[in-house]
């Protein structure tokens, strides 16, 4: 009998929750699922060809032709979860409650949004050979040999995945170029002061970074920046961001973001239409620890908020679960591992822990409010600046962040002082 034919049948047919991407938080939703003692119907349906696979070792492992591929190790049959590949979907008909495919539509008691985000493409460079980008398991195969081959490699972004890249092309043995529209990598991301000891690792790695370079054109084997310059390309590579992957929900009633186009969920990931949850790169929901709705594209998000979503689920009408993580992301980069935990605005206090032109230093936020203040009046802290720690990164300091991890979990107080002396173990800066 087809899935159709099952999912039309009278009322008393099996309970299904359809999940929308089987990327990371499409498929861990499924797990935990399972998980949570859901046992009725779990379809999962990919776009890609391939099976459910994990994104962080594209830009490492896969690229660089250290390893095959890195699918999930799920026996999808083994927990009856119904994974269909290949089939992306179309459209969302809540009043039917059907996903709806090209493959025809499936019916749905609960629907997972988990369809991930869309890479920007550089306007003008669509379908022209010899441009790349680096988000699927396709993407880093038809990059292996541009790699292997070690040819002149031009990488338009010097965000995350841009100095990740440029770090593989240059162990790979690539001539590389970097050009970044703003005064400095990852400008989306860190402030000045921070970014700014960054950009020295290009030239330590071989690879040139150009900051303020906008690009005006791409032509087969040259980047023309807009100041005039021509720079030869083998291979151009574009890491400029990526949108959450929401267009396919138009008309849905299912509301979007008009700024990102996220999807706007609610604190237990719930979206504005019943039955349908968000989750993963596709969805921004309201922090209560940091005051504003997030949108986070990185890897822990869409491994922690499906065990939200999948115990929210398996509740049934009770009273869900709220979902407000400390963000966490690490990246690889030039021979540095980068962590950063939390969330920080322009206004909080920035400290330096340790030397930022050494190979080890660390960079926290802190939150100075008025009640903190008086509760350090009131413990007699002589005048002590001092503030809750919001965010921290980390080079190469894997101790600094795993203790200010739990500190911004359990919103902790800091002595500003002594948070700033990289001697003193972090947690012992705690008032």
């Amino acid at each position: 009998m087809s899935e159709q034919s099952k999912s039309s049948q009278a009322p008393d047919r099996t309970p299904r929750v359809v999940i929308v991407g089987a990327g990371i938080a499409g498929v861990q939703t499924a797990v935990a699922l399972r998980e949570q003692g859901w046992r009725s119907a779990i379809t999962l349906l990919g776009d890609e060809p391939h099976q459910p696979y994990d994104r962080p070792p594209l830009s490492k492992a896969v690229l660089l032709g250290k390893a095959e591929g890195s699918t999930f190790d799920v026996d999808f049959a083994a927990l009856g979860i119904d994974l269909h590949l290949n089939r992306p979907v179309t459209g969302l008909v809540p009043e039917a409650r059907q996903v709806e495919t090209a493959a025809g539509p499936l019916s749905y008691d609960y629907a997972v949004l988990a369809t991930g985000a869309a890479p920007i493409m550089l306007p003008g460079s669509e379908g022209l050979p010899g441009v790349h980008l680096l988000r699927t398991l396709d993407d880093a195969e038809r990059l292996r040999p541009v790699l292997a081959a070690q040819h002149e490699i031009v990488v338009v972004g010097a965000g995350w995945i841009g100095a990740e890249f440029a770090t593989a092309a240059r162990e790979a043995g690539c001539a590389v170029t970097v050009v970044e529209a703003a005064d400095r990598p990852l400008a989306g991301a860190l402030p000045p002061e921070v970014a700014t000891h960054m950009t020295g690792w290009y030239a330590d790695a071989g690879a040139e970074l150009r900051t303020g370079a906008r690009v005006a054109s791409v032509t087969p084997g040259a980047v023309t920046l807009e100041d005039g310059t021509t720079l030869p390309a083998d291979a151009v590579v574009v890491g400029i961001g990526a949108r959450p992957a929401t267009g396919w929900l138009a008309g849905s009633g299912v509301e979007v973001s008009p700024q990102d186009g996220s999807v706007l969920a609610d604190s237990r990931l719930r979206t504005s239409v019943p039955g349908v949850y968000a989750v993963g790169d596709c969805a921004s929901f309201p922090s209560a620890r940091y005051g504003s709705r997030l949108l986070i594209h990185h890897w822990d998000n869409a491994l922690q908020g499906p065990r939200t979503v999948a115990e929210n689920i398996a509740r049934g009408g009770t009273e869900g679960l709220v979902y407000d993580p400390v963000p966490y992301f690490w990246s690889e980069q030039f021979g540095r591992f980068v962590q950063y935990a939390g969330h920080h605005v322009d206004a909080d206090d920035l400290v330096w822990r340790g030397d930022p032109t050494g190979a080890a230093w660390s960079v926290l936020w802190l939150r100075s409010e008025e009640s903190l203040r008086e509760a350090q009046s009131d413990r007699g802290g002589g005048g002590r600046r001092a503030g809750r720690l919001v965010a921290l990164l980390a080079v190469g300091r894997p101790r600094d962040l795993a203790q200010g991890r739990k500190l911004i979990e359990r919103g902790v107080v800091l002595d500003r002082d002594r948070a700033a002396n990289a001697s003193v173990p972090l947690k012992a800066a705690a008032l």
